[in-house]
């Protein structure tokens, strides 16, 4: 039996602990809040997210306790917000997954202030090689999971025949097909690149921009993250591959897209405050704006969907200000 340190108790995490653990996988599974480790120890489902997954308490152990969850594990699966990875991590000794399988982000951000790739911060804070580490892309929302809808992962890993390959192996069954590449960095940066766009992409919804606009925002939104890869990590990769594209197009598109929501309460009227306040959701795209952002100061790569969100998440230039300006850049 395989183990499992599941760190982070929002719907993805749910969503994953849920696959690995009706596959048979022992899931030691790390949240932060008390009540809710005490409701899924009670009860076998989560409080807060997807509550209509019924768990196995037999294969998933619910614990506040983070160094016991990860201390059997062959595997750690990162869930938290990215706003949030590193002080959850740095409470872990530097050796604590040493021994590990490999360590998987499941997370579609970067660490704020240090505008670093979770992976890379993994693999600086833990002194682990690139080949144990991996990171999940979609398309596949979770909540589509809890409704075992048919969804398609990826695992990307320098280490594709083994790391990844196995990985995938957790977590096939007969609604979840997952296939392994070797482009860590580039699936990982267009996972957070992707809700940028989907944040823009609600603004304008908000705005009473239609459809027409989207899909030329988001082919344009195509060609900057090709831009922005091929500044930042350069490498032949294919973007119409669904860990890319297809990431891209259901967190634009999707009902079920927090960024977009977001992103649409922020074009209706909504203070970033309050549109955070109201959804009780971490949209990962806000802290991700800035990152890239700031990381294109020095690349200098052109990317006006980037600095559209800025301007109106940091700067505050009013939405429809902003995307006036950016509709005459996109063709």
């Amino acid at each position: 039996m395989e183990k499992i340190a599941m760190l982070g108790g929002g719907s993805w995490a749910t969503a994953l602990t849920k696959i690995l653990s009706e596959n048979g996988a022992r899931v030691d599974w790390w949240l932060r809040s008390k009540d809710d480790v005490q409701h899924l120890l009670r009860t076998g489902h989560n409080p807060r997210y997807l509550s209509a997954v019924q768990f196995d308490r037999n294969l998933v152990y619910p614990t506040t306790d983070l160094t016991d969850a990860v201390a059997e594990a062959d595997w750690l699966v990162l869930a938290v917000p990215a706003a949030f990875v590193q002080p959850v991590l740095d409470k872990l000794g530097r050796d604590a997954l040493r021994h590990k399988s490999g360590v998987v982000s499941a997370i579609k951000g970067m660490i704020p202030g240090k505008n670093v790739l979770v992976t890379d911060y993994v693999q600086e804070r833990f002194r682990l090689p690139a080949a144990r580490l991996g990171v999940i892309a979609g398309p596949c929302h979770a909540e589509e999971v809890a409704l075992e809808k048919q969804s398609y992962l990826t695992i990307g890993s320098p280490d594709v025949s083994g790391l990844a390959n196995s990985f995938c192996h957790l977590l096939r069954n007969r609604y979840v097909s997952a296939h392994p590449a070797a482009d860590l960095d580039g699936i990982e940066y267009c996972a957070v690149m992707k809700n940028i766009i989907a944040l823009t992409g609600g603004i304008a919804h908000g705005l009473g921009y239609g459809d027409n606009f989207l899909a030329v925002l988001v082919s344009n939104a195509v060609q900057e993250i090709r831009r922005f890869l091929q500044a930042i990590s350069p490498q032949p990769r294919d973007l119409s591959a669904s860990a890319y594209l297809g990431d891209l197009l259901v967190t634009a598109y999707s009902q079920f897209s927090r960024n977009r929501t977001f992103g649409n309460m922020v074009g209706r009227g909504y203070s970033v405050k309050s549109a955070q306040l109201e959804m009780n959701m971490i949209a990962e795209g806000y802290y991700a704006v800035k990152s890239i952002h700031e990381l294109n100061r020095q690349l200098k790569v052109n990317m006006p969907i980037t600095t559209a969100a800025y301007n109106v998440l940091y700067e505050r230039i009013a939405p429809a200000v902003e995307l006036e300006i950016l509709k005459e850049k996109l063709r």
